[in-house]
């Protein structure tokens, strides 16, 4: 069976994202059910995988990272409001059976993502 994990990369530091707070959803019929909340290790991962095993299933899906709190308990200085502050990834499994990583490489002003595994 396949599994979901995350990290987040600090790119204005080039280290791991240390204490960032995330949400992973479940979208269904325009819904959100709230799956399970984690904070990122002192490797910028989850200690767990998000989903594992059963719990995978097709379908629609979002993380939403608390990027904007994080670089703001680091002592960047972001404006108020914040450019980048709640990031939200929103993606498919199509395969339950394969594993999908989806992470966030992140500063104050851009981040990006792929599809790892």
């Amino acid at each position: 069976m396949g599994k979901l994990s995350t990290h987040v990369l600090d790119i204005t530091k080039g280290k791991p994202g240390v204490g960032v707070r995330l949400a992973l959803y479940a979208v269904e019929g325009g819904q959100k059910r709230l799956l399970k909340n984690a904070v990122t290790n002192s490797d910028g991962r989850c200690d767990e995988p998000l989903l594992a095993g059963e719990e995978v299933r097709t379908g629609k899906y979002e993380l939403v990272f608390a990027a904007g709190d994080y670089f703001a308990a680091q002592g960047v200085d972001v404006p108020s409001p914040r450019f980048v502050d709640e990031v939200v990834i929103a993606f498919g499994i199509a395969d339950p059976a394969q594993n999908y990583h989806v992470p966030l490489v992140v500063s104050p002003w851009a981040y990006s993502t792929y599809r790892g595994s």
